[in-house]
């Protein structure tokens, strides 16, 4: 019986000269999302979305959940501007919606109609009531059947499903996502994704002591991710000497920090390559030792390009819960260690100091470390 669906979007109204932008990338974003379902058209109104399609409306709605700054969407019916087909249909929706009260709420745009929004709510809501005995209850109704009277045909529907919000995918502009195989990480770019930003993720690698199958974890936790923010770029860094070097040469309680500032400074280097003008990171403020202020602070000084943070203040069971709301949750607790588990000091720094830090990273041929990672990038493309 559905026809289409209402997809409606908030933040973008409020963009002011830019709202032609925002709606255009989040028409192309939609556009993406229903590929591979052909019968899809999509209708652009002020402030309104209207995706038809002939056949189920199931697929569709799951997919426009998905689409970041759509703030909910209804499924509808389309119906010509006639008080009986308006009638025949809210009767359809009010017999296959449960609840035992309801009320008729009409929204005219199309002032031509000749009837206005109070009138069509009593018509339509009378005749519900002789055909079904069905109590009205106009403040707190079980069930409501929404009418939308515009210039071209009415549409109506029972449903509102909330959609994610934020700002579509790409608004924003470009982060590299620092990617392991862990919880955090993975929701921190859903978070980038959501204000707007397009992501590639940089993965660093360590084989042989990390195996294949942790580098398909991560390949795995990108898909997820795509699903939401169309398709993405996977760079997997070689890391195995880099890290050789650090237990080689650097003292131990410093090998966290060294290895960060030195996964810092390859992917300010990616960055450049993917025209991305900030990084992205799964960091919570004091949860390991790379993430005391102290640490953080001498990290962040190998790099120009801002770092953001989405998790910073979040503890381990907000996480836990949004990876479980998103889907990357029972991927990320596989068994399968990543390079940042690995060569974990027994006793790591957490007030690392700078000049310590510097004096040594002198032993280490740092260029050249950072160069051979650079020359043996692995890049996939990553589809949902």
């Amino acid at each position: 019986m559905y026809t289409a669906v209402l997809v409606r979007y908030g933040e973008i109204s409020l963009k002011g000269k830019n709202r032609g932008d925002f709606e255009k990338c989040l028409l192309n974003n939609i556009r993406q999302a229903l590929s591979g379902l052909p019968s899809c058209r999509i209708e652009h109104t002020f402030g309104r979305i209207f995706v038809k399609f002939d056949g189920d409306a199931e697929e569709v709605v799951e997919r426009l959940t998905r689409v970041f700054g759509i703030v909910s969407l209804s499924p509808v019916i389309e119906t010509p501007l006639d008080i009986g087909a308006f009638r025949e249909k809210a009767l359809y929706l009010l017999r296959n919606t449960p609840g035992r009260t309801f009320k008729v709420e009409t929204r005219r745009s199309n002032k031509g109609f000749p009837y206005q929004s109070p009138e069509v709510n009593r018509l339509v809501g009378g005749y519900l009531l002789a055909n079904t005995g069905q109590p009205v209850d106009v403040h707190n109704p079980d069930r409501v059947i929404h009418i939308e009277i515009r210039d071209e045909a009415a549409y109506l529907y029972s449903q509102v499903i909330p959609g994610p919000g934020g700002l579509p995918v790409g608004i924003t502009g470009r982060g590299v996502l620092l990617i392991s195989g862990g919880l955090d990480s993975p929701v921190a770019g859903w978070l980038g994704l959501k204000r707007g930003l397009k992501i590639s993720g940089l993965h660093f690698y360590s084989f042989p002591f990390t195996s294949e199958r942790s580098k398909e974890k991560v390949i795995d936790l990108c898909r997820v991710l795509a699903r939401y923010g169309g398709s993405l770029r996977l760079i997997i860094a070689p890391f195995t000497a880099i890290q050789k070097a650090i237990r080689a040469n650097c003292p131990e309680e410093l090998y966290v920090t060294i290895m960060r500032r030195m996964m810092f400074r390859i992917a300010e280097k990616v960055a450049e390559r993917e025209g991305a003008l900030a990084l992205l990171t799964g960091e919570s403020l004091g949860q390991v030792a790379s993430q005391t202020l102290e640490s953080i602070a001498v990290i962040n000084k190998v790099v120009s390009l801002p770092v953001l943070r989405p998790l910073i203040s979040w503890d381990k069971t907000e996480i836990m819960q949004l990876a479980r709301k998103i889907g990357t949750y029972d991927i990320s607790i596989q068994p399968y260690e990543d390079c940042c588990t690995l060569f974990v000091p027994r006793h790591p720094a957490t007030k690392p100091r700078l000049d310590k830090v510097e004096e040594a990273e002198g032993k280490l041929n740092v260029e050249e470390l950072i160069k051979d990672c650079l020359d043996n990038l692995e890049v996939m493309e990553i589809t949902p």
